[in-house]
């Protein structure tokens, strides 16, 4: 896969550049991953989202096939991650969609760097998302111990991501998915959760100027629907969708959650 060189190390992105048909010239579409996944969660979106734009996909420092630099890490840090990759590849504008940790880092650009963002879609985040004890009970568990951590974490987390139903009856999707959560680096994962920890854009969220989607999952006890309104009453003109789903509403909503976003992008 490519990569962008860092100041401290390599980032990996892929990039899908519009189908035949597709327009030429398209606009960018930056997609920004959950913590403890990697770029492949939004797999389910490419086909439609790559018939309008061209699609930019990265594994957030930490993850994936990225860097794992010393943590702690910031959303500032993870952000100007962003704006160095759009840099390096020479793209100027782009709207940008992330859900949990990249919504986090997506608020982060709607606040310092608007003037980058055509739109910006926020799922199944929040301005502030748990508490400091939650956090750091977390870091010190994955920092003890390492790989076996995060693959108990993997377990955990079937019920925070899918509802039971979903997880029930669609095994062949969330197996995927949980998986890159067994595999993330517990280094980068622990760093990850620090700058989840200290993120907090409650104060900040009125400087959003760009047309901005807000997508919440009705079962999402991680990022509530009341995380959502609360994010929507702070941004002038946002926009909001719920969907049956839990914290992976891109996953188990599919094809209606692709059809949302898509219909927010192109109007």
């Amino acid at each position: 896969m490519p990569t962008v060189q860092l100041a401290d190390g390599a980032l990996n992105y892929v990039l899908t550049e519009p189908q035949l048909d597709g327009p030429a010239g398209a606009p960018v579409l930056v997609l920004s991953n959950s913590l403890g996944t990697d770029l492949r969660m939004w797999d389910t979106q490419i086909p439609a989202f790559a018939g309008h734009f061209r699609v930019l996909r990265y594994d957030t420092r930490g993850h994936g096939h990225s860097l794992v630099s010393p943590g702690p890490y910031s959303v500032e840090q993870l952000g100007r991650d962003v704006l160095a990759l759009a840099d390096a590849l020479d793209i100027r504008k782009f709207s940008f969609c992330g859900l949990s940790m990249g919504g986090l880092i997506g608020q982060w650009l709607g606040v310092n760097a608007g003037e980058r963002l055509h739109k910006l879609v926020l799922c199944n985040t929040a301005a502030k998302i748990g508490n400091d004890e939650v956090w750091n009970t977390r870091i010190d568990t994955v920092q003890k111990g390492g790989q076996q951590a995060m693959r108990d974490l993997r377990d955990a987390s079937i019920a925070r991501w899918f509802t039971a139903e979903f997880a029930a009856a669609r095994p062949g999707q969330v197996e995927p998915i949980v998986g890159m959560l067994a595999q993330t680096s517990p280094e980068g994962y622990a760093a990850n959760c620090a700058a989840v920890r200290d993120a907090d854009f409650r104060e900040q969220l009125g400087a959003v100027a760009v047309p901005t989607l807000i997508v919440c999952g009705t079962q999402d006890a991680v990022t509530t629907p009341e995380h959502g309104r609360f994010m929507q009453e702070c941004i002038q003109g946002a926009e909001r969708v719920e969907f049956h789903a839990a914290h992976l509403s891109n996953v188990e909503a599919g094809e209606a959650f692709t059809r949302a976003v898509l219909d927010f992008l192109r109007k």
